[in-house]
């Protein structure tokens, strides 16, 4: 079975350094970066620069999440912690027809 962390290598300020981010975070990344105007090194080395702890893959994922929620938000939806999605998660919608 495939893993579905992604690892890459990256070059942050002239440095190589590598990565480790499940698919959907990449793609995230990705999509936060071309609307902002950067490419994916650049973006990345924004947010080394930011993190105030933890590692790099973890401030990645940690800044997308924050991406999206704040995306949520501005659309007036209540947005979800993590804790949220995790303890309450929402019910799936149900495929049976009510007849």
């Amino acid at each position: 079975m495939k893993s579905p962390v992604v690892k890459r290598s990256i070059v942050i300020a002239g440095h190589k350094t590598s990565v480790s981010l499940e698919d959907a975070f990449w793609k995230g990344l990705k999509d936060i970066a071309i609307s902002r105007g950067m490419n994916l090194s650049d973006m990345v080395a924004s947010i080394d620069t930011d993190r105030s702890h933890g590692n790099l893959s973890s401030a990645i994922r940690l800044f997308v999440l924050s991406h999206y929620q704040a995306r949520t938000a501005d659309h007036g939806e209540t947005p979800q912690t993590p804790r949220d999605i995790v303890l309450r998660p929402q019910p799936a919608p149900s495929i049976l027809r009510a007849d």
